[in-house]
């Protein structure tokens, strides 16, 4: 498997950028220098997020979202994974 991500990437089953083995590692996301963590969809070349508008809901039961623009840096997650806990 290799470290490198796709330039845009969804967490919707629906969406043609979803891919189950991509997100079965932790991804981080970092949006205008913050880490998020409620990223729906990103796109890094065109420089947008799409985040989760609250609880509401569209009518088909998924989540309404927001497109934010800005810099958006990708990275797997999953350092310190292999540690064990101390105890």
């Amino acid at each position: 498997m290799t470290d490198t991500l796709p330039d845009r990437l969804a967490i919707d089953p629906d969406s043609p950028y979803y891919d189950a083995d991509l997100l079965k590692r932790p991804i981080g996301v970092r949006f205008n220098g913050v880490e998020k963590t409620n990223v729906e969809e990103y796109c890094v070349s065109e420089g947008w997020i799409r985040v989760a508008a609250g609880k509401a809901l569209d009518r088909k039961g998924k989540p309404l979202t927001l497109k934010l623009k800005g810099t958006v840096e990708v990275w797997y997650d999953d350092e310190g994974k292999d540690e064990a806990p101390e105890a």
